[in-house]
């Protein structure tokens, strides 16, 4: 198989400038070659772009948390999850679709909003906003750059006295904490 497409990527790339790469297990083909080498290395600090079908998702999430990465929901206000936000210490989030890091405990803070906040991301480049018109009236979205995973949503000038006056107000749902050890900083039961 392939051989097979590497003749074909070789005859388009030859014949019409077009090239053949493989995209986390999906052929793609590209108009200019140049490109290629782009396309096949979309990656984020290492982290290559995750893609999946709905059922591959559903297999992987939960009920829930496919509810709110996949189809852009909201968990409810103040609920249990929220509650064990607020007592995790020293720490970093991740992608529950995809265990990118994208907040820590070091920009967390408690906007008494009901849903967990931080004033900026952990890793800037790990997330990426996008205005949505669900309600009427455009929001800011944040999403995981790495699976585009719905995460919640920015307001910006609020008032907190934080250094960005911003408020990432995130699903807890689809954050995975890992706590700090206290001793070296390290992820617990991260290798060094």
């Amino acid at each position: 198989m392939l051989k097979f497409l590497n003749q074909i990527s070789s005859f388009y790339s030859k014949t019409l400038l077009l090239s053949l790469v493989c995209v986390g297990g999906v052929f793609v083909l590209l108009a200019d070659p140049s490109d290629a080498l782009k396309k096949k290395k979309e990656i984020n600090q290492g982290r290559v772009k995750v893609m999946k079908t709905e059922e591959e998702w559903k297999a992987q999430l939960t009920t829930e948390e496919f509810r709110i990465l996949r189809k852009a929901g909201t968990e409810r206000p103040h609920g249990k999850i929220y509650q064990e936000f607020k007592e995790h210490g020293a720490g970093v989030y991740f992608c529950a679709g995809c265990d990118t890091e994208l907040f820590s405990s070091k920009e967390k803070f408690d906007s008494h909003c009901g849903w967990p906040s931080f004033f900026d991301p952990s890793k800037v480049n790990h997330v990426k906003t996008s205005v949505d018109h669900l309600l009427g009236y455009p929001r800011t979205e944040v999403l995981c750059a790495v699976c585009d995973g719905h995460l919640g949503h920015v307001f910006t000038g609020e008032g907190f006295d934080t250094p960005t006056d911003k408020r990432y107000c995130i699903n807890g749902t689809v954050l995975r904490f890992r706590p700090t050890t206290p001793i070296d900083g390290n992820l617990t039961g991260e290798q060094k």
